[in-house]
């Protein structure tokens, strides 16, 4: 539990920092920003508390926007995939079966249902994210063009950064 807890941490700090002080400043045709950050919400253990789950994405997205400077729209769209990851991550991690898994991974769940539980929930993040930038259904094509942009690169990346800093033996 505690080593869990310190890997989480550890995950927040790494993930921040990576943020903040490099994937903030990339930018890529006006249509991609990856956002990594999202990825410490979606490798929270499957068996935590709702409200818990909450709180973690409401904060991280709240800290994510006074460091920019944005009015809210990190908060939100953090908070609303941590309810959707409430709602779908059993289904699509676990296939409803009675399983904790300790960290969402690649290399803890099978990788087609990783990546399609990553995808889903980095949609709805940036859909929401951008929706809010924009405030307006006028340029819904706009939103839905940076959706699927960011929503790829940032998978990548998420992909990546598992290869890179999680082992395997870790997360089983």
């Amino acid at each position: 539990m505690k080593q869990n807890l310190l890997r989480n941490i550890e995950r927040f700090v790494l993930l921040m920092a990576l943020q903040l002080l490099v994937l903030n400043h990339v930018y890529l045709g006006g249509y991609v920003m990856p956002m990594l950050y999202v990825l410490f919400i979606l490798m929270l253990p499957t068996g935590m508390r709702r409200t818990t789950m909450l709180f973690i994405a409401f904060s991280t997205g709240l800290i994510m926007d006074m460091s920019n400077n944005m009015l809210g729209f990190h908060a939100l769209a953090c908070t609303i995939i941590a309810m959707m990851r409430i709602l779908f991550a059993d289904t699509i991690l676990t296939r409803n079966e009675p399983v904790v898994v300790e960290t969402p991974s690649i290399y803890s769940v099978t990788p087609q249902y990783f990546i399609s539980y990553l995808m889903l929930l980095l949609a709805a993040f940036y859909f929401v994210f951008y929706l809010l930038e924009i405030f307006s259904f006028r340029g819904l094509w706009g939103v839905i063009a940076a959706t699927v942009c960011s929503t790829f690169v940032t998978t990548l990346l998420a992909v990546l950064y598992q290869f890179i800093f999680l082992k395997k033996k870790e997360t089983t």
